[in-house]
């Protein structure tokens, strides 16, 4: 029998303890760092009438939490590797309410320069958090021997809803942006910080390479390229230059425009587009993480049912079919049924991505910091050109341009298969 297979039959038993915790530990982080974004992008639309920004404007301010990230996230893995996990989730956790703090302070004082400085630092938090947590993800992932990833990024999509549910009742209620988002990520840092404490030691999260491989699995025979063409043995070739790892990168850049563009303009698009109350945009948001929320639950039943490839290719038909009907209905509740297909189909692209990065646990840190990198720049892509377009058309309308990477990612879906022979990973199918 496989490793993989032994792992799969072992994870029918009862983990241990120290696992059942780490588990859980990376649940509460996800749902942090979900609920601290949500508390944010939930009052973006009361963040664009207090500055009194344009669609433009407004694109642009939201492209610096992007830089930020871009930034941060090509030295993520050396992070990681440096102080392990905990400490990076803890660290930059923090220096992601730092600048959502000085955010809502600089947004008191009317100023957009700042704000924009603020949201720069969230971003370096955002990222660095982001690949920290997805890797000790991938990490316990791994020592259960079974796709759980969906399960820690639903997780992250329940945050999202208690940060967007609360933001809709703030926002209702005439709650003050400064004192509602002061009080939502303060304490969820106080949270990340109990949660780390229960990471998997160091130690644990390393696993030795497959007999006689120094490198780990090879990731070129995934990727369809010759053993010829592959790097020489011994040699720890850079992330950059693997292209099953730009494929997967492709792959998450996609799912992350699907996923961004929503969390950034569904509100915005309610609001504008159907003549709506703000509290009614954030329902829209609310709508929309809820949908892709029942799917990472489903996510890890379908792919251990029918593999990463099938199960990706329907949720880029979804997303697809559910921007066309939000974009092009003239009915705010039939639209919002598209906001439900959106969710749906933007719920696993990240979640897999992340964890065929991870499939060899030698070189995870380097890829994943490679794959979120190339995903990430969809938040910098994505923000000024959906605002520049919204400018001309609409909001609504210009969201359909998410639909031209979605069909470009179908093309490359193949490279999430996993490796044939990376310990603990589980395979397709």
């Amino acid at each position: 029998m496989s490793t993989a297979h032994a792992a799969r039959g072992a994870s029918t038993s009862r983990p241990e303890p120290r696992l059942r915790s780490a588990t859980w530990a990376v649940v509460a982080v996800f749902f942090l760092a979900g609920f601290a974004f949500a508390s944010w992008a939930s009052r973006l639309p009361a963040v664009r009438d207090v500055l009194g920004l344009s669609e433009a404007q407004m694109g642009l301010t939201l492209l610096f939490v992007a830089i930020g990230s871009i930034i941060a996230l090509p030295l993520s893995g050396r992070v990681v590797d440096a102080i392990g996990a905990s400490r990076a989730v803890l660290g930059f956790a923090a220096v992601n309410t730092t600048g959502l703090v000085l955010a809502v302070l600089c947004v008191d004082l009317g100023s957009v320069g700042l704000l924009r400085c603020a949201l720069l630092l969230t971003g370096i938090g955002t990222g660095v958090w982001d690949a920290a947590m997805n890797l000790e993800g991938a990490a316990v992932e791994q020592r259960l021997g079974r796709a759980i990833m969906p399960q820690f990024h639903a997780a992250f999509s329940f945050g999202t809803v208690t940060g967007a549910g609360l933001g809709a009742l703030a926002a209702w209620g005439h709650v003050g942006i400064t004192v509602h988002l002061l009080v939502a990520v303060l304490a969820g840092l106080v949270g990340v910080a109990f949660a780390v404490r229960r990471f998997l030691p160091p130690e644990e999260v390393a696993h030795p390479a497959h007999p006689g491989d120094q490198a780990g699995a090879d990731p070129a025979t995934a990727a369809g390229v010759s053993p010829e063409r592959a790097p020489a043995a011994g040699r720890a070739p850079s992330a950059w230059t693997e292209p099953r790892t730009l494929m997967i990168g492709l792959v998450v850049l996609a799912a992350a425009l699907t996923e961004g563009a929503a969390n950034d303009w569904v509100g915005l698009a309610v609001v504008d587009g159907f003549d709506a109350a703000d509290a009614l945009g954030a329902v829209g948001l609310a709508v929309f993480l809820s949908a892709m929320t029942g799917m990472r639950l489903l996510g890890t039943g379908l792919l251990d049912r029918h593999g990463r490839v099938p199960v990706l290719r329907l949720s880029a038909g979804l997303a697809i079919v559910g921007l066309v009907v939000f974009a092009l209905v003239p009915s705010l509740w039939v639209a919002l049924c598209g906001v439900v297909l959106w969710g749906m189909g933007a719920a696993l692209g990240f979640p897999v991505g992340m964890s065929a990065a991870s499939d060899d646990p030698r070189r995870a840190a380097g890829r994943v910091s490679v794959v979120a990198t190339i995903g990430y720049s969809a938040f910098f892509v994505g923000p000024p050109l959906i605002g520049f377009l919204a400018e001309q058309v609409g909001y609504r309308e210009a969201l359909l341009i998410i639909t031209v990477p979605l069909v470009l990612g179908l093309f490359a879906m193949g490279a999430v298969r996993p490796l044939p022979d990376a310990v603990g990973t589980v395979r397709e199918g």
